[in-house]
C-alpha cells in the first residue's frame, strides 16, 4: 500500500507510474505478440481476423471496464481517508459484479459474435478465423476480469509494483505459448487466444493467493463475499458515466472497423498493425493518466486540492516529453515498424500512409487523456463522457464515413486526429471551471 498524499508531487506520480507503465507495456505485448506471430506465420488474413476481433471484445467488456474504474476511484478515496472497512466492502462488491459480468458477457459473445462480424462487413475470407479467435477469447473472459481486477485493487491502494510483476510473468508465458502453439505445433489463429487465456488464468489464480497471503486486511474470499448497495450506488455514480463512455467509444471503434472493412484485407491487416503501434504510443499518456487518477483520488479524500493542481502540471510535462519522442520515432521509421507485423508490401504501404498522418498528432491524445485522468480521479466523469462521445460520434465517425468516400482509407485516418483535437480542447476547458473539486465521495470537506 502506498500513500500518495505526501511527498513531491511529480516525483510521487512518476514513482507510482513507472511500474504501471512497464506493466502496460507488457500487457500490450499480449496483443502485439499475437499480431506479430499470427501475421508472419499464418498470413494477412489471420492478422486481419485478430484485428477485427478486438473492437467486438472491447464493445462487450467496455461497460464493465468503466465500472471497474469507478471502483478504483472509490477504493483510492477510502484508502486516502484511512477507512479500511469501506475499502474491504468496495473490493467485495467489485468482485461480485465481475463474476456476474463474466457469465453474461461470455454467453452473449459466444451467441452473437458471428452476427456482429456480418454487421460490420467483415470479408468472407476472414470470417472463419475471426470467429474461431473470438470464441476462444470469450471462453476465458472471467480470467481477464479477475486478472485486471486484482491489479486494480492493488493500484487503488498505491501498490503499482506487484501488478507489474504479475504482468511480466503473464506476458512472458503468453509469448512462449504463442510460439509453441503456432510456430512449433502449427495450430491455427484460435491458439493465440488460448495462449492469452491460459497465461492470464494461471497468473490470476496466483495473484489471489498472493493477495490473501500478504494483505490480511483486504483478503479475497470468494465464499464469503458481501455485497454493499451503498458502495455500488456510489460506484455507479462515478463509474457508470465512464462505462457508458467506454461503451460508446467501443461501438465507435466497431463502426470505424466497419468502414475500414469495406476496403479489403490489405487495409484491414494494416489497420490491425497500426492499432498495435498506436497502443504503444498512447501508453505513456494512459499510464500517467491512471496514476494521476489514483493520486487525485487519494488527495481529494485527504482534502489537498493545491497538491492536485501541482500533480496535474507535472503529469502534463512528463507525458508531453515522452509522446513527442515516440511520435518522432514512428514518423522516421514507419516502414520498418510495419514490416514487423507482415512482409506483404500492400499491407506495409497502407500502414505507412496511416502513420504519416496520425503519429504527428499523438500529442492531442496525450493532453486529452491527462485532463480526463484528473477528472476521473476526482469522481467527475459525466462531462468527460459527453466530450468523448461527441468527439467520436459527431466528429470522427461522420468524417471517416464522408472522407473515405472521396479519398479512400486516407479519409478515415484524418478523422482520428480531428476528434482528438476536439476532445483535448473541451476537456481542458472543463478542467479550468474547477467543478471537479466538489465530486469527492468520502464526505470530507476540501479547501476552496
Amino acid at each position: 500500500m502506498r500513500d500518495l498524499t505526501t511527498g513531491k508531487e511529480g516525483r510521487v506520480i512518476l514513482g507510482f507510474a513507472w511500474p504501471m507503465l512497464l506493466g502496460n507495456v507488457f500487457q500490450q505485448l499480449y496483443s502485439v505478440v499475437d499480431s506479430i506471430v499470427v501475421g508472419n506465420f499464418l498470413g494477412k488474413e489471420a492478422l486481419s481476423a485478430v484485428g477485427a476481433s478486438f473492437p467486438i471484445i472491447f464493445s462487450l467488456i467496455s461497460l464493465i471496464v468503466g465500472l471497474s474504474i469507478g471502483f478504483n476511484v472509490v477504493i483510492s478515496q477510502y484508502f486516502g481517508a484511512k477507512n479500511i472497512p469501506m475499502v474491504r466492502k468496495t473490493i467485495d462488491t467489485m468482485n461480485i459484479m465481475l463474476i456476474v459480468a463474466s457469465v453474461i458477457i461470455t454467453t452473449v459473445g459466444l451467441i452473437f459474435n458471428h452476427d456482429i462480424f456480418r454487421l460490420i462487413n467483415l470479408p468472407p475470407d476472414i470470417m472463419p478465423q475471426a470467429t474461431e479467435y473470438l470464441d476462444v477469447y470469450f471462453i476465458g473472459i472471467f480470467f481477464f476480469f479477475g486478472f485486471n481486477g486484482v491489479a486494480a485493487i492493488l493500484r487503488g491502494l498505491g501498490d503499482s509494483k506487484t501488478p507489474l510483476v504479475f504482468l511480466v510473468v503473464a506476458t512472458l508465458l503468453n509469448i512462449v505459448l504463442d510460439l509453441v502453439f503456432i510456430v512449433v505445433m502449427g495450430w491455427g489463429v484460435g491458439s493465440a487466444a488460448w495462449a492469452t487465456i491460459i497465461s492470464q488464468g494461471l497468473v490470476f489464480l496466483y495473484s489471489v493467493y498472493y493477495l490473501n497471503k500478504n494483505h490480511k486486511l483486504i483478503q479475497i474470499k470468494f465464499r464469503s463475499l458481501s455485497y454493499d448497495s451503498y458502495i455500488m450506488k456510489k460506484t455507479l455514480a462515478i463509474g457508470l458515466p465512464t462505462g457508458i463512455q467506454q461503451t460508446f467509444v467501443s461501438l465507435g471503434m466497431l463502426a470505424l472497423q466497419g468502414i475500414v472493412n469495406k476496403f479489403g484485407t490489405n487495409v484491414i491487416a494494416a489497420y490491425s498493425a497500426v492499432s498495435r503501434l498506436d497502443s504503444f504510443a498512447s501508453l505513456p499518456a494512459m499510464t500517467l493518466s491512471a496514476a494521476l487518477s489514483t493520486f487525485v483520488g487519494q488527495n481529494l479524500g485527504a482534502g489537498k486540492i493545491d497538491r492536485i493542481r501541482k500533480g496535474y502540471v507535472s503529469t502534463l510535462k512528463f507525458t508531453m516529453l515522452i509522446t513527442i519522442t515516440m511520435s518522432l520515432l514512428i514518423v522516421i521509421f514507419p516502414e520498418a515498424l510495419m514490416r514487423i507485423f507482415n512482409p506483404e508490401q500492400g499491407v506495409i504501404s497502407e500502414g505507412v500512409k496511416y502513420l504519416h498522418i496520425v503519429s504527428f498528432f499523438y500529442l492531442f491524445f496525450t493532453l486529452m487523456f491527462v485532463n480526463n485522468g484528473l477528472l476521473r480521479g476526482a469522481g467527475d466523469t459525466l462531462i468527460p463522457m459527453f466530450i468523448t462521445v461527441f468527439s467520436l460520434w459527431v466528429i470522427r465517425i461522420p468524417i471517416a464515413w464522408y472522407l473515405s468516400g472521396i479519398f479512400g482509407p486516407v479519409g478515415i485516418w484524418w478523422s482520428i486526429p480531428l476528434a482528438w483535437l476536439f476532445g483535448m480542447t473541451f476537456s481542458y476547458i472543463y478542467y479550468l471551471t474547477g467543478r471537479w473539486k466538489t465530486k469527492g465521495v468520502v464526505g470530507r470537506s476540501v479547501e476552496p
